[in-house]
Parts: C-alpha cells; sequence; structure tokens
C-alpha cells in the first residue's frame, strides 16, 4: 500500500477545521492542522468566496489524494445554523471538485464511532482519541483542529473503500462491465 494524503475538512463560517494526515492504512507518518477563519463583520457571500480561495490554495499546496468533510447536521434547536452549515460544505465541495479532488462526506455520529466505538462520544472524548491515535500528550484545541483530524484519519483507516466510493468506482472491474 502507498503513502496517501487525506485532507478532513470541519466546516464552519467563522473557522472551518482543516486537517491533514498521511500515511498507510492505519499507520500515521505525518500531520499537520489549521484553521480558515473568516470575518463576522463580512457578508455572507465575501465570507464564503473567502473560504473557498483559502482552501483552494491549500488544496493547491497540500495536494491530497481524497478530502472527508463532516456531514450537514441540523439541531432542531437552531435551524438556521444548518442552513448556513449547508451553504459553507457545498463551497468546501465545489474547492474539493474544483480541484479534481474525490470527496467523502461523513456524518458526525460516524466519526465518533470509528475512533472512540461510541456514535455518542462527546467532544472530549473525541480529542482524546485523535491525540491517541498521533501520540500526542497535549490537548488539540479548538475543538475544530481535532474534529478535522478525526476525519482525516478515517479517510487514511478507510481509503480504499472510501476513495471507491468517493470515485463511485465498483470494487471490482468486472462488476462495472456487467453494468454496461
Amino acid at each position: 500500500m502507498v503513502m496517501v494524503k487525506v485532507i478532513g475538512i470541519d466546516p464552519g463560517l467563522a473557522a472551518t477545521g482543516v486537517g491533514i494526515v498521511t500515511g498507510r492504512g492505519v499507520a500515521v507518518g505525518s500531520y499537520s492542522c489549521g484553521m480558515i477563519r473568516t470575518e463576522k463583520t463580512l457578508a455572507t457571500a465575501v465570507r464564503l468566496e473567502s473560504l473557498f480561495a483559502r482552501l483552494q490554495s491549500v488544496l493547491e499546496d497540500e495536494r491530497p489524494d481524497l478530502m472527508v468533510v463532516e456531514d450537514v447536521y441540523s439541531l432542531s434547536k437552531y435551524p438556521k445554523s444548518g442552513i448556513v452549515l449547508g451553504k459553507v460544505i457545498g463551497v468546501i465541495l465545489l474547492a474539493a471538485c474544483r480541484s479534481g479532488l474525490p470527496v467523502a462526506e461523513v456524518p458526525v455520529r460516524e466519526a465518533k464511532k470509528v475512533l472512540t466505538g461510541s456514535g455518542n462520544a462527546s467532544k472530549d472524548q473525541l480529542e482524546r482519541a485523535v491525540r491517541h491515535q498521533l501520540k500526542l500528550t497535549g490537548a488539540i484545541r479548538p475543538d475544530h483542529l481535532s474534529d478535522a483530524l478525526a476525519l482525516a484519519l478515517i479517510g487514511l483507516f478507510r481509503y480504499e473503500q472510501t476513495i471507491r466510493v468517493a470515485r463511485r468506482q465498483p470494487a471490482d472491474p468486472q462488476e462495472q462491465t456487467k453494468r454496461i
């Protein structure tokens, strides 16, 4: 198995977490993370364009093999936040598409289950699981960073299966021939 680079994105309009892991299977060779922030005083369209441009720059510089982004969710208590999050994810997906990058969308509960064993794990439990995987002693803060790294780790661990789904390729090339 070759080394792969996976970028994980924890979307947010004010702050989007970006985590990048390089490795093979479950072995992490290197990692990095950062934030893309937008100014709250600007119009939403301007903030989305800023996020798009900065993410495209990261994708050009890093050239990952796969992007894993947290799937959109909405809290019934705050329905407007789900709408805004959908706009943010749309911009992220567009940046990936423009870069020719395959994308997998992973629900937050699935991310928690893969790394902690429980889909109901707390943010702190998820952060500790990411810290353990990366062999870190100090906490990863803010949460957007550990969440983005969690998504990148999932992409790394499940790379072969995720890349097929992201590219819409069948596992068995013979299967494709049968469909034609």
